[in-house]
């Protein structure tokens, strides 16, 4: 039979050719899903243990029956030692009783006993194979020097005794028994007990392989209850909320996907807001050129005066439709994900008092007094161009939407981490329930009075976008009435 192995589509295809063919499929997603591992460590959790108990109890019963059997024909060598010092058996290897003692001690415990003299001598061997010659063992030369010994051979399945010889009288050690027993018996119980240890272990393992196959399909049932959610809504949001509170996890995870999803609906609306508002807002100036050009179309004879306040009229709307391209353009680099920022040592002080001096024109027509406060010289990593946009915008609406003979201040100070740059008026302020939308594209607090100061809505939006870039954060504090106070931290030092 032969067998061929590949992979498709996520699995392992195994094709066994022979009579039947057949085609075997496995999923490799399986060993990588949360479920199998689960599975898994619960059956390790069973394995190790019962694989430990099941070879401790065996070594734990093979130790035990060898020491008690040592210690059984210790016993007997002590007393058929005593029972040769009093039959002289060392000097005649005749008695009957003796040979019989010997004959019954092998017989009963299947092994082999030899007496040693004290010259080193085998003057008996139950097996009749050495008597005569000469023993030079360890255990029966420690013997005779008057420490008997024993020793245990798991791999030939034998005990091995020596028992000293004493002269009763003297105490004087006259000769060695040495006996070697068989421990077969407690091999084959050995081997009766792995036996049925490890069927035990295998039906067991089986169990703990179903029972945790079967629980760790239950305890993922919220996990993909939550994955359906989630395809339900990737066509669209809806009104689909996750609601799994079966497990502290799942619990968490909902409550942060729920998150994600009133975020996901917020960006949307966002979105859609956003095209909206740039479609109008790209369309008023067109709509009003339209007007002006089809006035003056359906006029004969125009007066030179009226042609040239229409064409003035549609460079105004020219011009406001190209400010309005430009600061999409600005958002849009500004947007990218990975933005490029040309990073270099700006001196902040000299950099506020470039964007002062510029716009001190504008500040002049409304007669709005504009200060720089320098605490300290600042010296950071910026983009100079972005950081200079942002600035820029913020300074210019607090001369914008300020009243006449208005100021704005303008501080900065820093500290070891970060640089502050407070830009703060005396102009009409911002409501409160507006304060958190004044960062968003073309949200204006008050429509109309902004299109008459020449404002597309997106100044803010793109001085945030650019502080986020530098790592920085913006936020803003205002009364109506009583002027606005816009609070920009950066780091001193660009961190990728």
């Amino acid at each position: 039979m032969s067998r061929n192995t590949y992979i498709q589509n996520g699995e392992w295809v195994i094709i066994s050719r022979g009579k039947n063919k057949r085609v075997i499929r496995f999923h490799i997603q399986f060993l990588k899903s949360l479920r199998f591992r689960i599975a898994l460590l619960a059956i390790l959790a069973w394995l190790i243990p019962a694989g430990l108990l099941y070879f401790g109890i065996l070594k734990s019963y093979e130790a035990r029956a060898v020491s008690l059997r040592t210690a059984e024909i210790q016993n007997q060598c002590t007393i058929l030692g005593n029972h040769l010092n009093t039959y002289h058996y060392l000097d005649d290897t005749s008695s009957e009783i003796i040979n019989s003692e010997l004959t019954q001690l092998t017989s009963i415990y299947n092994g082999r006993v030899m007496i040693v003299d004290q010259n080193l001598k085998i003057v008996k061997d139950t097996y009749d194979l050495d008597e005569g010659k000469t023993m030079i063992a360890e255990g029966v030369v420690r013997c005779l020097e008057g420490e008997a010994s024993n020793s245990y051979d798991d791999k030939n399945c034998y005990i091995e005794v020596s028992a000293p010889i004493m002269n009763g009288e003297s105490n004087q050690i006259n000769g060695v028994i040495l006996a070697s027993v068989s421990t077969d018996t407690i091999a084959d119980t050995v081997d009766i007990l792995a036996v049925r240890g490890s069927a035990i272990l295998g039906v067991g393992t089986l169990l703990v392989t179903v029972l945790a196959l079967v629980i760790s399909h239950y305890m993922m049932r919220p996990f993909r209850r939550m994955t359906k959610t989630l395809s339900e809504i990737t066509d669209g949001y809806g009104e689909v909320t996750f609601q799994e509170n079966v497990y502290k996890e799942t619990q968490e995870l909902a409550e942060a996907l729920n998150r994600l999803l009133e975020r996901l609906k917020v960006l949307d609306e966002s979105r859609q807001e956003f095209v909206s508002n740039v479609s109008h807002e790209l369309k008023t100036p067109l709509a009003s050129m339209k007007v002006l050009a089809d006035s003056l179309l359906t006029q004969e004879e125009v007066p030179n005066e009226l042609y040239r306040e229409f064409m003035q009229d549609i460079t105004n709307e020219i011009e406001r439709e190209n400010v309005i391209i430009t600061d999409l353009l600005s958002l849009v680099k500004l947007d990218r994900t990975t933005p490029d920022l040309n990073i270099m040592a700006v001196n902040v002080n000299s950099l506020l008092e470039l964007i002062l001096k510029r716009l001190k024109p504008i500040a002049a027509d409304k007669n709005v007094e504009v200060v720089l406060e320098s605490f300290r010289p600042v010296t950071a990593e910026l983009d100079e161009v972005k950081i200079t946009l942002a600035f820029t915008n913020l300074v210019e609406n607090a001369i914008k939407y300020n009243h006449e003979n208005g100021w704005v201040h303008v501080s900065l100070n820093a500290d070891h981490k970060y640089f502050y740059v407070k830009v703060a008026d005396s102009g009409i302020g911002i409501p409160e329930e507006d304060q958190q939308h004044v960062f968003e594209r073309f949200y204006r607090v008050d429509k109309s009075h902004s299109r008459e100061m020449g404002g597309t809505g997106l100044g803010l939006a793109i001085a945030r976008n650019a502080v986020i870039l530098h790592r920085g954060s913006i936020k803003v504090h205002s009364n109506p009435g009583e002027g606005t106070t816009f609070t920009v931290r950066i780091p001193l030092n660009y961190v990728v």
